[in-house]
């Protein structure tokens, strides 16, 4: 561990100079590229330096402590300095196995989130719309963009299905762990009687592609246009501005109609299906690679019910991690941070087991 500490130290420095170097500021791309890795090993450096620092004290107050020439009031001050610095490192020690654990290498993409409405009829075409609006007040929060690719909605003003692009620095890393069936419990706005009803929606979460990675035949491609429309069939526009794309190897649809452009709409839903096919390369890769276990966190399984809304108690459960909170008013604007946060806690405690174990 700590020759790649060493490692990541001395080109931390190398980074700092070259951050002044006329030839990288003169050229932002150069520039952008150097600062984007000074920032990624900040942290892993910082806190090994503060553990090198740590341990010094600790030699450098024992070496006090050992002098007989030493007066009370400087024994008693390295005293101080020893303790605190005897707690320090063990804290520092873990800081740095977790800052050490390998990243996804997706973390720092932007993300297309589909949100479809599953079991449970209308009802769950409305509760699509509240998690769309959760994740829209959550990304506005964290500074993020959202744009909408498709919408479709139901006479009621749910949505039967909502794609969107929610673009920002470490966007993926961030909403990951939405993928999954969320199970809602309350009682819908079309019953009369009171009674708790019980449905679903299902969310995908996608990394956006980068075009050299994803290399796509044209002749393999059937582009159709149409008019966009809204709910009860109303046009929004009166020109066949809609784009749907299907890729004929996969079959994979992906339709835009948010934008009155058709050049935009195509570019939207060619984003939308790279992301959709790296996807389903990363996913073949990553089952190859672990076919023998699972991860407790943000296996993507869409079949897998993730996490419940229980309206009638204010309560969120997410059942991957066995996570309670009574405090649904305030998820449901937007207020994520906690239960990610539990999440991502939780995945690198099984990274480390992970990384113990092997």
């Amino acid at each position: 561990m700590f020759k790649r500490l060493d490692i990541f130290d001395k080109r931390y420095n190398e980074l700092e100079k070259r951050m002044y170097e006329p030839d990288v500021v003169s050229d932002p791309e150069q520039y952008q590229k150097v600062m984007k890795e000074y920032s990624s090993i900040e942290p892993v450096v910082k806190t090994y330096r503060a553990y090198k620092e740590a341990q010094q004290t600790v030699t450098d107050s024992l070496a006090i402590l050992d002098d007989s020439d030493s007066d009370d009031e400087l024994r008693e001050l390295a005293s101080i300095e020893l303790d605190e610095a005897k707690r320090r490192i063990p804290e520092l020690e873990e800081e740095l196995k977790i800052l050490l654990l390998p990243k996804d290498p997706n973390d720092d993409r932007n993300v297309i989130v589909e949100i479809r409405g599953g079991t449970g009829g209308e009802e769950s075409s409305l509760f699509a719309y509240d998690l769309f609006r959760m994740y829209s007040m959550y990304a506005e929060r964290k500074g993020y963009k959202i744009e909408v690719v498709s919408l479709n909605e139901t006479g009621l003003g749910g949505y039967k299905e909502v794609s969107f692009i929610v673009s920002g620095q470490g966007a993926y890393s961030r909403f990951k762990f939405e993928s999954g069936t969320h199970r809602v419990q309350r009682v819908p706005q079309t019953e009369s009687s009171g009674r708790i009803h019980t449905s679903a929606a299902t969310v995908a979460v996608l990394p956006e592609a980068d075009d050299v990675e994803v290399d796509i035949n044209p002749n393999d491609l059937e582009i159709d246009t149409f008019r966009s429309s809204g709910a009860g069939g109303q046009h929004i526009n009166k020109t066949s501005s809609a784009i749907r794309i299907t890729h004929k190897p996969t079959g994979m649809v992906v339709e835009c109609q948010d934008e009155r452009s058709q050049y935009k709409n195509k570019d939207k839903a060619m984003k939308v299906l790279k992301s959709r096919l790296l996807k389903m390369e990363q996913d073949k890769q990553n089952e190859a690679i672990a076919s023998d276990r699972r991860s407790q966190v943000g296996s993507g399984d869409r079949s897998e019910k993730i996490r419940t809304y229980n309206f009638p108690q204010s309560r969120l459960t997410d059942h991957r991690i066995g996570l309670t909170l009574y405090k649904l008013d305030e998820i449901m604007n937007g207020n994520l941070d906690e239960v990610i946060d539990a999440l991502v806690t939780a995945q690198r405690a099984e990274q480390l087991k992970e990384s113990m174990n092997n």
